[in-house]
C-alpha cells in the first residue's frame, strides 16, 4: 500500500477527526476561559495587588514576572476544571445512566438476598440452589 493510500485510510477514522475537532474546539475554548480571566478575574485582584495590575506584578530586581505565570496557572485551573466537570461529572452521569440497561438481568437470592445472574442454578454467596427463573 503507497503512503499516500495509508495517510488517506489514516485520514478518514472517525478517532482522527474527532481529536482534530477536540483539539480546535479546545483551542477556542482556552482562549474564552484566558479572556474571562484576564478582562473578568484579574481585574478583580488588581483591586487588592499592591501594584495593582497581576499580570505586570514582578519580583526582585531581575523582573521575573510572577504574577504573569500566576495568571497563565488560573487560566489553566479553570480549563482543567471545565474538562473536569464536562469528562467526569455530565458523561460520567450519562454512562451510570446506560448501564443498567446494558447490565445483564439479575434476581435476589431468596436466602441471603444477594444479586444473581438470572441464569445462574446457585448462589454464588450462599450456595444455595436457586429456584427456576420464571419465564
Amino acid at each position: 500500500m503507497s503512503i499516500v493510500k495509508e495517510f488517506s485510510t489514516f485520514i478518514k477514522k472517525g478517532n482522527v477527526v474527532d481529536l482534530a475537532v477536540a483539539v480546535v474546539i479546545g483551542t477556542a475554548f482556552g482562549k474564552i476561559v484566558s479572556a474571562a480571566v484576564s478582562d473578568v478575574i484579574m481585574p478583580l485582584l488588581n483591586t487588592v495587588m499592591p501594584q495593582g495590575d497581576w499580570r505586570k506584578w514582578e519580583v526582585s530586581p531581575v523582573h521575573i514576572r510572577l504574577g504573569d505565570f500566576l495568571g497563565t496557572v488560573v487560566d489553566f485551573l479553570i480549563v482543567a476544571f471545565a474538562i473536569f466537570l464536562v469528562t467526569v461529572k455530565l458523561l460520567g452521569a450519562t454512562r451510570r445512566k446506560a448501564a443498567p440497561a446494558d447490565a445483564p438481568p439479575t434476581r435476589t437470592c431468596p436466602e441471603c438476598l444477594e444479586t444473581v445472574p438470572l441464569a445462574a442454578r446457585r448462589c454464588r454467596a450462599c450456595a444455595s440452589v436457586l429456584p427456576a427463573p420464571a419465564a
